[in-house]
Formats: C-alpha cells, structure tokens, sequence
C-alpha cells in the first residue's frame, strides 16, 4: 500500500463531493474549464480510473522478458559452434549463419535488442506509475485539507438548495479549484506516459529480417534452376 492507496477513500469521496458541484457549472473563466475540455472526465471518475494503475505488473513484465534472452543466448551458442566440414555447402552455411546471428543478436534492432527496449520501456512505465501516483497523492493531500474542501462538504451536505449555492457559491468555486488542481496533476501525468511512447518507439519497431542476398546454390545451380544435389551432413 502506497500514499495514494491511503488517501484514496477519503479522496474519492471529496471528489464525488466535487463532481456534484461541478455538475451545477464552474464560474466563468476558471482555469478548470480547459482542464475539463482536455481531459473529458470529471475529477472523480478521473482519480477511480487512475488508481488502477499500478508498477509492479510492469516491473514485472520488465523481469519476464529479460529471462527470454537467455534462449536467444542458447540459440547464439549453438550457431558458433565450429563447423567439421567444408567445400560450397559449408561456405553457404557459414554465410547463412553468420546473418541469423546478426538477426539474432547483434545492435539494437535485433530481436535481442528489441527484448532488451521492451523491458526497458516497461521499467521506464513502471517508474513513471510511481512517481505519477505519488504526485496525485501529494495534491490529494494538500486539497482534502485545505479551505476549499471545508466549502465543498458543507456545500454538499445540506439536504436542500442553499440560498448560496451554485458555481459561484464558496462550495462551487472550491470544487473547480480542487477539480482543478487535480486534473492538472493527472494531465502531467498523463503527458509523462505520452512522452515515454514517443521516446522508445523507434526501439519498440519489429525487427526486420534482412538477409545476406542472393547467392548461388551450393551445387553450382541458379536460383531458377532445377537441378539439385543432396548434400551429405
């Protein structure tokens, strides 16, 4: 259990709190309007879909795919194992090998550089969790205590329309300023996870497989030949 974990009862009730206040509207230019028009969520709805997210499923995944080079080391081992025999087939062999090697494991666009990216960036996704939900809680925290709160509850708390509600009461213009603060900690964090995708896309690209090029058969023959030759290994 983390800060976020330990603020979110009282967090989700002082959002639902807001979310009803904000239904009334906001007051006319608060910076919360541009918030809600990007985000397209009320606060509430936003902080129960966030608090889903969690690191160690990633950090996780990031371990699971490093275990999968050690096949591709087998495999890389196996493919330098030097050859017995020689002549035309053996040279073709070699040639073929040595660009499954390189496809295999050699730069960052070969399949073991690919797992390599791909558990980085999940490592990447699950420090940016953490960090993310350690600031949503710092601003839970700072909003559940503040003046703002205190004209939120007693604005939802009463079981008839006051005189002085509306989005311009104290209870409307402190849950756009709550809403606000929120939103805009989500919309950072957010745009953090947008920019991990931009950053390892190009490492996260399939692999292509290029081969050496065309090359005669062993046995002397064209590629559009017909005649072939069993070769004795």
């Amino acid at each position: 259990m983390d800060a976020l974990d330990r603020l979110a009862e009282p967090g989700l009730d002082l959002l639902r709190r807001v979310d009803t206040l904000l239904a009334a509207g906001a007051p006319e230019g608060h910076r919360v309007w541009p918030l809600l028009r990007r985000m397209e969520v009320l606060p509430g709805e936003a902080l129960r879909n966030f608090l889903d997210l969690r690191s160690a499923p990633l950090a996780g995944a990031g371990h699971t795919v490093r275990r999968q080079v050690h096949g591709y080391d087998h495999a890389c081992a196996a493919l330098t194992d030097p050859v017995l025999w020689s002549g035309p087939a053996a040279a073709s062999y070699g040639q073929s090998r040595a660009t499954l090697l390189r496809h295999l494991d050699e730069g960052p666009e070969s399949l073991v550089g690919r797992l390599e990216a791909t558990a980085s960036y999940a490592d990447a996704l699950a420090d940016w969790v953490e960090g993310s939900r350690l600031a949503v809680a710092r601003v839970l925290a700072d909003v559940i205590g503040s003046g703002e709160a205190v004209a939120v509850v007693a604005a939802t708390s009463v079981t008839r329309e006051s005189p002085h509600s509306g989005p311009s009461s104290p209870g409307g213009a402190g849950a756009a300023e709550i809403a606000a603060r929120v939103l805009a900690v989500l919309c950072v964090a957010y745009d953090g996870a947008e920019t991990l995708l931009r950053q390892w896309a190009p490492s996260l690209a399939e692999s292509p497989w290029r081969p050496a090029g065309n090359r005669s058969r062993p046995d002397g023959g064209g590629l559009s030949g017909t005649r072939t030759t069993r070769v004795g290994w």
